[in-house]
């Protein structure tokens, strides 16, 4: 069993008054995590100490910056087989799955130190001739990162890695279903000599959620936020944010569709389409949940799936032959197996997968899906996928858009030309032409538009997020004004 303790400034805090919750094994039911369950005060202490490190940190050169995020990064990596077996107890995640985390992780942290050096700025010309004008990006303060638990270290260092590269200090508000995978982070970078304060963490029982983000967004010194989750909350913190004038950056729900064209190369689009709706039990932001497939191929492209499908196995992480692991809780069993029942009562077909047992759920794939089902329009977050068959090109673009969400999408067609078409025509932030849906890299601008939420992670993309332009002059001669 792991203890997970706030972290604020230099110190492993409890939580006021010692509250803690529990964290259950997703799949045994055993309690694997007892965490700290923060009060609003207790965050409101970790964004006071992330101000209090800002004005060092924020001055500390570039070439330290950078030696601290890559040392981080060979901590993230020495630390795999911790992360592995915590995955696996917090979020019931295959050793596949958390090796993937932790090694994305470390590039992400290495993209980060890159980065150091290229928060450049500009030379303006002025309309006059003895002022010299400059457009600056300096740190913005203290940030707060707000992380999930379905990509728990990919997401957790992301929501630290460009803020602290920018110069500024950060709150990370770990996730319900991970603490102690969320401090696990905060570890090998203080392992990497990130100094105390610059990087402070705060767990909180699920039911104090809400109390625990309205302060840490209401701290004066807070100038960022960054959220990684459901377009229900998402929409909630940017309304917080809002009220206090705080910019935000969401990554949101998603409902990716895939669009196979008549075209496709069969096999390479089945290999793409199982990934992308099974990886992770499907429980991704970019997650393939809409197969768009041109009536002409769908009865060739639905057998060839459905026979990979059945030999993708979910099973207890760590069991012989488990590919898939298991999903988060009951809970979410039960939702896509309704959505399921209801598509099929619609008169979907049920093709391959779908039994479950407890938070074990096999890997589901319905054909004939149509608008007037769940399946079609709401996001499962689960382990099925369902086939939308459609009759040409502008139609497909028609379903692959018929969604409040946009974040990731696919096309595959042989004629790349004409798939690159298709691409440009489909409302997302990502989409990829012959690959699948669920694909990432650290210096991408990463993600979406529409419910999906709004801003971007990675690269020089993040840069603008993480920093204040701002507009500086020097006046040479003096100045000559009418009074």
């Amino acid at each position: 069993m792991y203890t997970a303790h706030l972290l604020i400034g230099e110190r492993d805090a409890p939580a006021t008054g010692g509250a803690t919750f529990d964290r259950r094994d997703p799949v045994r039911g055993e309690v694997v995590t007892v965490a700290a369950a923060a009060s609003a005060a207790d965050a409101q202490a970790a964004a006071s100490a992330a101000a209090a490190a800002f004005p060092a940190w924020s001055t500390t050169p570039p070439g330290a910056r950078r030696a601290v995020l890559n040392r981080a990064a060979d901590e993230l990596l020495a630390r795999t087989p911790d992360f592995v077996r915590t995955m696996a107890r917090e979020t019931g995640s295959s050793r596949q799955w958390a090796t993937f985390n932790v090694r994305l992780g470390a590039e992400m942290l290495r993209e980060a130190a890159a980065m150091t050096t290229q928060i450049g700025g500009q030379v303006i010309p002025s309309e006059h001739p003895d002022k010299l004008a400059m457009a600056v990006r300096q740190p913005a303060g203290v940030c707060v990162g707000i992380a999930p638990w379905n990509a728990p270290v990919i997401l957790g260092v992301r929501a630290v890695a460009m803020p602290l590269a920018c110069g500024n200090t950060v709150v990370l508000k770990s996730a319900e279903m991970c603490p102690m995978t969320h401090r696990l982070i905060a570890e090998a970078l203080r392992a990497g000599g990130l100094p105390p304060g610059a990087l402070n963490v705060v767990s909180n029982a699920p039911a104090d959620a809400r109390a625990v983000v309205d302060a840490l967004i209401a701290h004066p010194a807070v100038r960022r936020v960054s959220f990684t989750g459901s377009t229900r909350v998402g929409r909630l913190i940017a309304e917080s944010c809002a009220r206090h004038l705080k910019r935000a950056l969401l990554e949101l729900g998603g409902k990716a569709p895939m669009v196979v064209l008549d075209d496709a190369d069969l096999d390479a689009a089945v290999q793409a389409a199982a990934f992308g709706a099974y990886a992770n039990q499907g429980q991704i932001c970019m997650s393939t949940e809409r197969l768009v497939v041109d009536a002409s191929v769908a009865d060739a492209f639905v057998e060839k799936l459905a026979a990979k499908v059945r030999t993708l196995r979910a099973g207890v992480p760590g069991s012989e032959g488990c590919v898939l692991g298991a999903m988060i809780d009951r809970d979410a069993v039960d939702r896509v197996r309704s959505m399921i029942d209801d598509a099929m009562a619609k008169g979907a077909v049920l093709v391959a997968g779908g039994e479950a047992e407890g938070t074990v759920m096999q890997p589901a794939l319905l054909d004939h899906v149509t608008p007037a089902m769940r399946l079609y329009r709401d996001e499962s977050f689960g382990p099925v996928v369902g086939v939308v068959r459609v009759h040409s090109v502008e139609e497909a673009v028609t379903v692959a858009n018929d969604n409040d969400y946009g974040l990731a999408a696919a096309v595959f067609g042989r004629d790349v030309v004409r798939a690159l078409a298709v691409a440009r025509q489909i409302d997302s932030g990502i989409c990829h032409v012959n690959a699948s849906t669920v694909h990432d890299e650290p210096q991408m601008p990463f993600g979406g538009v529409k419910a999906s939420g709004y801003g971007r992670f990675g690269g020089t993309a993040a840069i603008d997020e993480f920093t204040e332009l701002r507009w500086i002059t020097v006046q040479g001669e003096p100045a000559h004004y009418p009074f």
